[in-house]
């Protein structure tokens, strides 16, 4: 078992709190990412586990072994980072087996190790090459596969895809994702783009201001928010936010009014959210389009109505113009308490 577990983790800088109470379970052979804005605390949580901060309160175990007074070194884990920290004047070949001689593995099983880290990856074309003779997604597998000769409990990504451009982000998310499933070596990845985060994890942590918000399968977490915070951050377009009054059995906003998802007493303030996707051409709101962002297969609308903001998805065939008046209605509506901001929508059917 290779199983993560947080217990109740804290860890501050002098007085600045980073982590604040974090229980968080990753499973044997999960691929868990951490995703949440910079300066949420995930990469401080990324480096617990590795041993490269230490924690403050709370324990960390590693397949049911607590590992806060252990050295990285003995942690039988493995790290990607942002930067590729590759040594310039080795091989990839000697890049790969750097660690492996240093921790005095025998020559053939470093060969061995090398080799079928290579054709995992790709790679072995590239062996005898330095890194200055490699592309940006070429460095990034050498990283990757320096991890894995080390076949480590435990793989963790820190951002490893934020130096390479948008084709080769979505190529070597694909390419991590699969060498995750077919290794079955438990990983945490970190990551502030949700479209990464909703592509790769088995479930998705989302953090903020050091505090966990959510755990759940990506589909879990986009249809159920637990709150505003959640809602807004995962889909992109993200969820529109609307504050709105419960008047019988309606959701009465400033300029609209529409149906009441199920019953709520009578005067409740609530924040209702509405995806994008989710609204569509009808009766209930009169908006005044902004502005058409045309991109590709869908085309995305800004509209005013009233004194509020909504965005919206359209066919690209069917979808209005500038300065267009549109009617939409809403097929499906998410409500948060207007106070605390949690969802009242994650216990309904």
């Amino acid at each position: 078992m290779a199983d993560v577990a947080f217990a109740h983790v804290a860890k501050s800088f002098g007085e600045v709190a980073v982590i604040d109470d974090l229980n968080l379970q990753v499973d044997d052979g999960e691929l868990m990412v951490l995703v949440g804005p910079s300066g949420c605390g995930k990469s401080t949580a990324l480096r617990m586990i590795a041993g490269l901060e230490e924690v403050t309160a709370g324990t960390i175990s590693i397949g049911g072994r607590v590992v806060n007074q252990l050295a990285p070194k003995d942690r039988d884990i493995a790290m990607v980072f942002q930067s590729y920290a590759l040594y310039p004047h080795m091989s990839v070949r000697e890049n790969l087996a750097f660690g492996l001689r240093m921790r005095g593995t025998p020559l053939n099983e470093i060969e061995a190790r090398v080799g079928r880290a290579a054709e995992i990856l790709g790679i072995t074309a590239l062996l005898e090459r330095k890194p200055k003779d490699l592309s940006g997604g070429q460095r990034q597998r050498v990283a990757v596969g320096r991890a894995i000769v080390r076949e480590p409990a435990v793989f963790l990504f820190d951002e490893p895809l934020s130096n390479l451009d948008a084709k080769l982000r979505v190529q070597m998310r694909a390419e991590i994702t699969r060498l995750q499933r077919d290794l079955g070596t438990t990983s945490v990845y970190v990551t502030h783009d949700q479209v990464e985060a909703m592509t790769m994890g088995h479930r998705i942590a989302v953090m903020r201001a050091g505090k966990l918000q959510q755990v759940g399968t990506p589909l879990e977490v986009y249809d159920r928010p637990a709150n505003v915070f959640v809602a807004q951050f995962i889909g992109t377009p993200p969820m529109n936010l609307v504050p709105a009054t419960v008047v019988g059995l309606a959701l009465r906003a400033s300029s609209f009014s529409l149906p009441l998802p199920f019953p709520l007493e009578e005067g409740r303030r609530v924040i209702a959210g509405i995806r994008p996707e989710h609204l569509a051409r009808g009766e209930a709101i009169r908006a005044v389009v902004d502005m058409v962002e045309p991109v590709g297969h869908e085309s995305i609308v800004y509209a005013s109505a009233g004194d509020g903001k909504l965005v919206a998805i359209f066919d690209p065939h069917d979808a209005p113009r500038a300065g267009e008046t549109v009617a939409l209605d809403a097929s499906r509506v998410h409500l948060f308490d207007a106070e605390s901001e949690l969802s009242l929508s994650r216990s309904r059917p």
